[in-house]
């Protein structure tokens, strides 16, 4: 097994800031990757898991300290739409923190690079976008009961942190906290926000107070939102859970479902990065339409720098 960081994930977030990578899609776009089906890019843990590897390797090439995993939209039912058993997708959810350890390594040796589980919402599991909406008449012990066996499964492969990410909704939130109790690994939780509320209306003050108290908690954030909607949360993240702030929005261009084609300039630029750690981000990186470029930027601005030019 490729050996984990010398220095614990909230141990190193005491020290300073921390690079995130940037979007994972994007990136296996640019490598060529289909991503068309509804398993999108978890489809590669069964079907071409060295372009994930390549991916992430890209992204420590870069300088991103922390790799997120491509089981974002990997869950047991998503898999067993594909005819495979729980074992096998049991064994595809543990290879995608397998992936991450060994391109750090690969790319990185002797230096610690975290690897963040990502555990998406049950909207990504729909493939419908619900993602972005919430509300989806679940109750919160019925979305606990979705994610718990994910949950326990990511865990036993060991990552540095789980990452509870694009979190539409505060009884999603609440859920996922619920289902992580016990699993001995601390977690972050990232809510995608617009406007300053959470994709289910939910004043994001609220949302984030949710976490304030719980110590499984290292840190509380947005991502897959606007750059703008990234600034004004990084603060009230800080304020109202009193933990160190994750952020990591996306280009800020916009998707047009009809057309099918990105639409808007990006708004995703390394300048931001000094309000956000003075508002108290200590896990900066950058989702969809972020890419390794965009993520060398950042890692300058942070004093980081790539790992390699």
């Amino acid at each position: 097994m490729t050996p984990a960081p010398t220095v614990p994930f909230a141990g190193a977030l005491a020290r300073g800031p921390l690079v995130l990578d940037g979007g994972l899609s994007n990136q296996l776009a640019a490598q060529g990757c289909d991503l068309s089906d509804a398993l999108w890019s978890a489809r590669l843990l069964a079907d071409d898991p060295g372009q994930i590897e390549q991916a992430h390797a890209a992204y420590v090439r870069a300088g991103a300290q922390v790799l997120i995993t491509s089981s974002y939209q990997a869950t047991f039912e998503g898999f067993a739409r594909r005819g495979l058993g729980r074992e096998q997708a049991a064994e595809l959810l543990r290879r995608s923190v397998g992936l991450a350890r060994s391109a750090a390594e690969k790319e990185a040796p002797g230096k610690d690079v975290w690897v963040a589980a990502s555990v998406g919402p049950y909207g990504a599991f729909l493939a419908d976008g619900s993602e972005y909406r919430g509300r989806y008449g679940l109750s919160v012990a019925e979305l606990e009961r979705f994610h718990r066996p994910r949950i326990e499964t990511l865990a036993e492969a060991e990552p540095d942190v789980l990452a509870l990410e694009t979190v539409p909704d505060a009884a999603e939130a609440e859920a996922l906290l619920r289902a992580v109790e016990g699993c001995g690994v601390p977690v972050w939780l990232s809510y995608s926000a617009a406007g300053g509320r959470t994709r289910a209306g939910q004043p994001l003050r609220e949302a984030f107070a949710l976490a304030a108290g719980n110590d499984q908690v290292v840190a509380v954030g947005v991502n897959c939102c606007t750059p703008a909607d990234a600034d004004a949360a990084v603060r009230t993240a800080a304020e109202a859970a009193r933990k160190p702030v994750v952020v990591y929005p996306n280009s800020g261009e916009e998707w047009d479902a009809a057309a099918r084609s990105w639409t808007g300039e990006p708004a995703f630029t390394p300048d931001r990065v000094t309000a956000w750690r003075e508002a108290g981000a200590r896990l900066v990186g950058g989702c969809c339409r972020v890419g390794p470029d965009d993520i060398a930027a950042l890692s300058r601005a942070l004093g980081a720098g790539p790992v390699q030019t």
